[in-house]
């Protein structure tokens, strides 16, 4: 794509990912206007934006993708050329006991920008405005829309038929047969990305690796799942956004790129190491904190092992992790401990219901 002076949509940008992509995004390429929608829902949090305060190219505006006045007002008053789509509801929990939010906003949001962005760039199926050929528009996605695997050395590949298992999982596979299906019979401009697990700065902690930090910093029980058998790949969210800049600008229309770390560990293990990283940074005995590992009843339809393929990425262009696992989780952890007034605020409140609601009574 030209890097003339465009305006590049970028949704979710308050989220965990978003939040880790906008400012590095919006300083690399000061040509762009980059402008952030986000609902900002229980885990969308403006203050994790503050690297952007002095980003002239930058602007925010709250408001929900499924507000389809809302999306045609955005690209008709910024002559919108691209679209990076981060906004999802994404905890497989909150799925499992609310799906309905899922569906609106992974599915009916989606097809709204989809639909919005047709009209913005195409005259007619197949056919470009004129000067709308360089528009793109980029769906962030999971590898849990492809099921789970055996633990016999196989990966998920960019040609791994779907399996969603869960409401979460079915609702973002949904959301990718979408958008291949707008460039199918529409010819629009749209490429997916499938990623691992993210783990790094300004998650929020419903998440393993934050909360573990946060509950190992208060002496708070460590909620492992069944007995901690399950494997995740895992991908340090500043790779992520820099694999999502590479995709963005060179991948090929249409195609599938999977982003993973290369990097598989079983929950139990990877929890070990957690315990060990911040009781050492908290000055701590080793072993310190392993008595609060607590095992808990699994999860519905809990996925035994997710692994990501990107050979495919590190080949076609060139990307590859820039951090080896225990450098990034030294990183997050130290993030998380330094930052400990950002953590205290998002976990009052609400959070402690939800908390409680979750782990209460396994």
């Amino acid at each position: 794509m030209e890097n003339d002076m465009k305006s590049i949509l970028v949704t979710g940008g308050a989220g965990f990912i978003g939040a880790n992509f906008v400012p590095y995004f919006a300083k690399k390429y000061p040509e762009y206007k980059v402008i952030n929608l986000d609902k900002l829902t229980y885990a969308g949090n403006p203050d994790n934006l503050s690297d952007c305060a002095e980003c002239a190219n930058y602007k925010f505006v709250q408001g929900d993708i499924c507000d389809r006045a809302l999306i045609e007002k955005l690209f008709a008053e910024n002559d919108i050329r691209g679209v990076i789509h981060f906004a999802a509801e994404s905890h497989v929990d909150n799925s499992i006991t609310g799906p309905k939010a899922f569906i609106e906003t992974n599915i009916v949001g989606t097809f709204t920008l989809l639909d919005v962005a047709r009209n913005a760039w195409m005259e007619a199926p197949h056919k470009f405005k004129a000067g709308y050929e360089d528009c793109r528009f980029h769906h962030i996605s999971t590898d849990e829309v492809y099921g789970a695997l055996e633990f016999d050395g196989t990966f998920f590949t960019e040609e791994t038929k779907y399996q969603p298992h869960s409401p979460y999982s079915a609702s973002k596979a949904s959301s990718d047969h979408f958008v291949r299906a707008f460039h199918d019979t529409y010819g629009m401009p749209t490429v997916v990305t499938n990623c691992s697990n993210n783990y790094g700065p300004y998650q929020f902690p419903e998440k393993l690796i934050p909360l573990f930090i946060n509950n190992i910093r208060h002496g708070k029980p460590l909620p492992v799942y069944g007995r901690g058998e399950n494997v995740r790949d895992w991908l340090y969210v500043v790779d992520h956004a820099r694999a999502i800049d590479l995709i963005f600008h060179q991948g090929r229309t249409a195609d599938t790129y999977n982003i993973g770390g290369f990097n598989e560990w079983k929950n139990i293990d990877l929890i070990k190491v957690i315990i060990k990283t911040v009781d050492r940074l908290l000055g701590n005995p080793e072993g310190t904190s392993e008595c609060l590992i607590t095992y808990v009843t699994d999860r519905k339809g809990h996925d035994l092992r997710y692994a990501i393929d990107s050979n495919k990425l590190k080949h076609e262009l060139g990307w590859e992790p820039s951090l080896q696992f225990e450098e990034g989780i030294e990183r997050t952890v130290r993030w998380y401990l330094d930052n400990q007034e950002w953590m205290d605020h998002i976990t009052s409140g609400e959070y402690e219901k939800y908390y409680e609601s979750m782990y209460k009574n396994r």
